[in-house]
C-alpha cells in the first residue's frame, strides 16, 4: 500500500463574540484560524454547551442539527464560511435559549484515494460564554416641544413622550382629561407595528385631521394638535406598553402633563403705526398693523380689514380687505388708492406703502383684525377672535417751497420806438413734479399809479392778458417767452412814452398731485426794472391847478383838463380819465384815443359819461345823472402822438398827468314822491287805507243787495194776497154775510197774522 507524506503546519483557533447581548438583538460569533498553510482545506464545527449545532465540510456543504434547521428556515440563524480561515455563526434575535457556552472545532483535511476526507489535524477553540443583558429600567418623560405648558388659542400644541431604557418595540396611547373633569378621553394611539388610531373627538374633520401622532424614533412619540381650542386645556397622559417573548402580559409606563390653552379674545392686541404721520404732498408714507397676543407674536391665520375716514366724513369706509389666504378685496372709496399702494402681509403684520400722497389720503386710518384657526377655516366657522386698532390720523401738507427769484433792481434807458426785454431770473426752485407760472406787472410813471397785470404765463404755458391789456395793439406790443428753466422774458415792441414805468414779475411755484390737482407751494417777486426813454425834445404840459366840484345828485357835471400849449401842428393828443376813491382803488374810466376813438374801461359806463375835446387845448369829461357813489378824485393823462419813421405808425412821444379834481356829490332836495317813499308810517297808511275803504264798500253793497232782495220778496207776497182777496169776493152769500157781520177786520185773510200783513190787507180794501 503506498504511503503519502504531507507537510502539516500547526494552527490555532479562536472565537470572537460579544459576551453580553440584549434580548432580541443580533449575535454573531466568528471562528478564526491563525497559522497553518497558505490554502488549507478546513472544515468547521459549531458547538453549543458541548452539543454540536452545525458542520461545514471543506467542500462548503452545510449540515445543521434538527433543532437549528427550523430556526434557519425562519431566518433566525445563519452558518457560513466567511473566508478560507473564518467561519461565522449568526443569530438574528437572541433569546434566553441562546444563553450559554459556544465553541468551534476546525480540522485540516485532505482528499484520500477513495474520495473521503482524511483529517490531518484538528483544533478546538476555547469556550465563549454569551449572557443576556438584563433590560434597563424604563421611564417615560412627557414634555412640550417649545418647553411651554401654555399656548394661545389657535396655535399648535406639540407633546413629546420619550421612553428611556433599551431599544425595543413599543406601543403608545395618548389620553386627555379636560379641566374640571375626571374621565379621560382617548386621543390617539400607535401599535408596535405602526398602526395608528384616533379618538372619536379627534378623528377626521372634513378630510383635515386636527390631530397627528408620529414616531420620530424608537423611543419618542409626538402628538400634535394643529389648532387648539379652549376645550383642549387639561391634563395629557402618555401610556407606553412593551411586550416580550418571556412575558404573557404587556408592561406599561405612564406619565402626565398639564397644558393650558389661553383665550385669544382677552389677549389679542392690535396696534397701528406709521413712520410718517405727517407726510408731504407727493411723498410716500407707510401704515403698519401689528398683531400681538400678550407678549408673543401670533402665528395663526389673519384677515385684516383697512378702513379710512375722510376729513369731512363721520363714518369709516372700506379701503381694502386682506384675507387669511392672501386674497385682496379693494373698496371703492378712493379710486386711485389701489394703483399707488403696495400691500404686504406676514403672520403678525400687515403693511401698506402709499406712494404719491395727496390730500385725499389725509384722514383717519384704522385696521380690524380677525383671527381664524384651522378648524374654522375648513368649516367656514366664525372667527376665533377680533380686535380693532386705535385710530391713526395722517396729515398731508405741502412741502416747503425753495423758490428764489432775482430781487435786484435795475434801470433801462432806451430810445423811443425801439424794442426791449425785461428778464425774470429763477435762482433756485424745488424739486419734483413742479411747474412755474409767471405774471408780469406794470406801474406807470405817474404818482400813485396802480400796478396793472400785463399778462400771465400759467403753469401750462397758456398766456392770459390782464384786463387793461386786452386790446389788439397791446397784445402785439407785449408778449412773454420762457427762454429756459431758469429764465423768463417779457418782450416789449416799439416802446413809447406810455410804456415808461416800473416792471416786475411774480413767480408762482405749483406742484401737481396724482389726483389731477395743482397746489401752489409759494410765490416770489422779482426786483423792479424801471424803463425810461431818452429825451426827444417833445414835452406835454398840463395845467396843474387842482380843484373841487360840488354837484347835486342826479344832475350833470363837467370836469376839464387843459393843455398849457397845443404843441407841434403835426402832433395828435389822446386823453385817459381816471377815478379814485378811498377803499376802492384807481380805475380807468374812458380813453379818447389820438384818432378820436373812444374806449371805455367798463361797458356800463358808456351811458353815464362822455369824453370829448372841446378845443385844441381842452378835454372834457361829462358825467350824466350823477350818483352818490360817483364822488371821489378825477384826473386825466394826456399823451402826444407823432408819426415816427413809418408814416403809418403813430408813436407816443410824451405824456403828462393833471392834478386831482375832488368831486363831492350832494343829496338832492326831496320831492313829494320821495318823501312818501321815505316815510314808513305813510307808506303803511297809503297801503292799508285803500284796503279798508274797499272792504267797507264791499260790505255796504252786500247789505243793499240783501235789502233789495227782501223787498222783492215782500212785493211778491202782496200780489199773491191781492189775487186771493178778489177770489174771495166772488164766493157764496154766506161767506159775504159773515164778512159783513165781522166788520172791517173780518176782511183780513186768515193767513195774515202779522201787523204788517194786516195793514197791507186794509190798504188793499
Amino acid at each position: 500500500m503506498p504511503c503519502f507524506c504531507f507537510l502539516v503546519r500547526d494552527f490555532q483557533v479562536n472565537i470572537t463574540a460579544e459576551s453580553t447581548v440584549p434580548e432580541g438583538k443580533p449575535l454573531e460569533l466568528v471562528c478564526l484560524v491563525v497559522g497553518g498553510g497558505q490554502d488549507p482545506q478546513l472544515q468547521g464545527t459549531w458547538f453549543f454547551n458541548d452539543i454540536e449545532m452545525a458542520h461545514i465540510d471543506a467542500g462548503g456543504v452545510l449540515g445543521l442539527k434538527k433543532d437549528y434547521q427550523e430556526r434557519a428556515s425562519q431566518g433566525q440563524l445563519q452558518v457560513s464560511k466567511l473566508s478560507p480561515k473564518a467561519f461565522s455563526l449568526k443569530i438574528f434575535s437572541v433569546g434566553p435559549e441562546d444563553e450559554g457556552a459556544y465553541r468551534c472545532a476546525v480540522a485540516e483535511v485532505t482528499r484520500a484515494q477513495m474520495g473521503s476526507w482524511q483529517v490531518l489535524q484538528k483544533k478546538k477553540s476555547p469556550d465563549s460564554y454569551v449572557h443576556l443583558r438584563k433590560p434597563a429600567a424604563r421611564h417615560v418623560v412627557v414634555s412640550t416641544k417649545n418647553r411651554q405648558q401654555a399656548v394661545w388659542e389657535g396655535e399648535a400644541l406639540t407633546l413629546l413622550c420619550k421612553v428611556g431604557g433599551d431599544e425595543s418595540l413599543l406601543s403608545v396611547t395618548w389620553w386627555h382629561i379636560p379641566q374640571d373633569q375626571t374621565q379621560p378621553e382617548f386621543v390617539a394611539g400607535m401599535g408596535q407595528d405602526g398602526t395608528m388610531q384616533l379618538g372619536a373627538s379627534y378623528g377626521e374633520l372634513d378630510n383635515h385631521s386636527n390631530t397627528r401622532l408620529e414616531k420620530t424614533d424608537w423611543a419618542t412619540f409626538q402628538l400634535e394638535i394643529t389648532s387648539t381650542t379652549i376645550t383642549d386645556s387639561g391634563t395629557y397622559e402618555c401610556r407606553v406598553s412593551e411586550r416580550t417573548r418571556k412575558q404573557a402580559r404587556d408592561r406599561s409606563w405612564t406619565q402626565k402633563m398639564s397644558v393650558t390653552v389661553k383665550p385669544l379674545k382677552s389677549s389679542l392686541q392690535v396696534s397701528l403705526m406709521s413712520r410718517q404721520p405727517q407726510v408731504k404732498l407727493t411723498n410716500t408714507f407707510d401704515l403698519s398693523c401689528i398683531v400681538r397676543v400678550g407678549y408673543s407674536d401670533l402665528k395663526v391665520p389673519l384677515t385684516v380689514t383697512w378702513q379710512f375716514q375722510a376729513a369731512r366724513s363721520r363714518a369709516f369706509d372700506l379701503l381694502l380687505r386682506i384675507t387669511h389666504n392672501g386674497t385682496i378685496e379693494w373698496g371703492n372709496f378712493l379710486p386711485q388708492f389701489q394703483k399707488k399702494t403696495k400691500v404686504s402681509q406676514s403672520l403678525f403684520r400687515s403693511q401698506l406703502l402709499i406712494h404719491d400722497a395727496t390730500e385725499e389720503e389725509a384722514g383717519v386710518y384704522q385696521c380690524n383684525v380677525e383671527v381664524y384657526d384651522r378648524i374654522s377655516l375648513h368649516t367656514n366657522g366664525p372667527v376665533r377672535a377680533s380686535a380693532i386698532s386705535h385710530p391713526l390720523r395722517i396729515t398731508v401738507t405741502l412741502p416747503e417751497s425753495k423758490l428764489k427769484v432775482n430781487s435786484s433792481s435795475q434801470v433801462q434807458e432806451i430810445s423811443i420806438n425801439s424794442n426791449t426785454d425785461i428778464e425774470c431770473n429763477i435762482l433756485c426752485q424745488s424739486t419734483g413734479n413742479l411747474r412755474l407760472a409767471v405774471i408780469w406787472y406794470f406801474s406807470a410813471m405817474s404818482t400813485n399809479a396802480p400796478w396793472l397785470r400785463i399778462l400771465e404765463m400759467d403753469r401750462t404755458h397758456v398766456v392770459k392778458y390782464g384786463d387793461e391789456f386786452q386790446t389788439t395793439r397791446r397784445k402785439q406790443k407785449f408778449h412773454a417767452e420762457k427762454v429756459s428753466q431758469d429764465l423768463f422774458q417779457l418782450h416789449i415792441l416799439n416802446v413809447e412814452d406810455s410804456d415808461q414805468g416800473k416792471y416786475h414779475c411774480a413767480v408762482e411755484e405749483w406742484l401737481w398731485s396724482t389726483n389731477g390737482t395743482w397746489h401752489k407751494l409759494g410765490e416770489k417777486t422779482s426786483g423792479l426794472t424801471e424803463l425810461k426813454l431818452r429825451s426827444t425834445g417833445s414835452k406835454v404840459r398840463i395845467s396843474k391847478v387842482s380843484g373841487r366840484e360840488n354837484v347835486s345828485e342826479h344832475s350833470e357835471v363837467a370836469i376839464r383838463c387843459s393843455l398849457e400849449s397845443t404843441g407841434s401842428p403835426a402832433s395828435l393828443f389822446s386823453v385817459m380819465w381816471y377815478w379814485n376813491r378811498e377803499n376802492f382803488g384807481s380805475k380807468m374810466l374812458v380813453h379818447l384815443q389820438h384818432d378820436g376813438l373812444l374806449e371805455y374801461g367798463e361797458e356800463g359806463l358808456r351811458r353815464r359819461l362822455h369824453c370829448y375835446r372841446s378845443s385844441p387845448a381842452d378835454f372834457v369829461l361829462m358825467l350824466h345823472r350823477v350818483e352818490m357813489e360817483d364822488a371821489g378824485m378825477y384826473w386825466c393823462r394826456v399823451a402826444e402822438w407823432q408819426l415816427h419813421s413809418n408814416p403809418s405808425k403813430w408813436v407816443n412821444q410824451a405824456s403828462d398827468e393833471s392834478q386831482h379834481v375832488v368831486l363831492t356829490v350832494l343829496p338832492s332836495e326831496p320831492t313829494f314822491p320821495s318823501r312818501i317813499c321815505s316815510s314808513v308810517p305813510l307808506l303803511y297808511f297809503l297801503f292799508i287805507c285803500p284796503f279798508v275803504i274797499l272792504t267797507l264798500l264791499f260790505i255796504s253793497l252786500l247789505c243793499l243787495y240783501c235789502k233789495a232782495r227782501k223787498l222783492s220778496t215782500l212785493s211778491l207776497n202782496r200780489q199773491k194776497e191781492k189775487a186771493l182777496w178778489v177770489d174771495l169776493k166772488g164766493a157764496g152769500s154766506r161767506t159775504t154775510h159773515r164778512l159783513e157781520e165781522d166788520g172791517e177786520d173780518s176782511r183780513i185773510p186768515r193767513g195774515a197774522c202779522s201787523p204788517v200783513e194786516r195793514a197791507r190787507t186794509l190798504e188793499l180794501d
